[in-house]
């Protein structure tokens, strides 16, 4: 089985759930306590990637949303007051994508098949004096908002490659887990 050494910022909490019961899920509520009252922009963002992520990879039942992880513990965001873990994690159980890309989604923009695509994008919206923050927190342009959602499906366009070990497609690995294993943890 081949495997992949990914690292990730986890809390005490989780950590000690993992050793408690071996595995650990994430829930739409941790999400809700860490981003307060802006928990609806990740929600929104969590569920698209929720729907495209369960199309290449099946959802456990008792995952909600993903976990984080990157191959380069450098790329590890710790400001949240979590713990650098290092895991080895069977590749089967990985989905992988640009995190630039995910950065797209977090802001609520449009992913294009490339930078001359959502430059084209952005002119459009500006044309009709608008943004894709604006399109996408009002319900007054649903053409504009369906077309920003359908993008996202782009997420994972590079996670062949990524896993083939091609990483030139991509700025920046990003990694999703829908659980974590005690048995991963080095």
């Amino acid at each position: 089985m081949y495997e992949i050494e990914l690292y990730s910022s986890q809390t005490e909490q989780v950590l000690s759930i993992l050793e408690r019961d071996g595995v650990c899920y994430s829930r739409a509520e941790y999400v809700r306590k860490k981003y307060g009252e802006s928990a609806g922009i990740f929600l929104l963002a969590y569920g698209s990637f929720v729907r495209e992520a369960e199309k290449l990879l099946q959802k456990p039942e008792k995952a909600e949303y993903p976990y984080w992880a990157f191959p380069d513990p450098r790329s590890v965001d710790l400001s949240g007051g979590g713990v650098l873990s290092r895991l080895r994690v069977p590749v089967s159980e990985v989905l992988f994508f640009d995190a630039w890309d995910w950065y797209k989604v977090l802001r609520l923009s449009y992913i294009g098949e490339n930078e001359e695509e959502e430059k084209e994008f952005a002119r459009e919206l500006s044309l009709r004096g608008l943004d894709s923050n604006k399109v996408m927190l009002s319900s007054f342009y649903p053409e504009w908002k369906e077309r920003i959602l359908k993008s996202w499906s782009r997420l994972f366009r590079f996670d062949q490659l990524i896993r083939s070990g091609d990483y030139s497609c991509v700025h920046s690995v990003q990694a999703a887990l829908w659980m974590l294993k005690k048995e991963w943890l080095r």
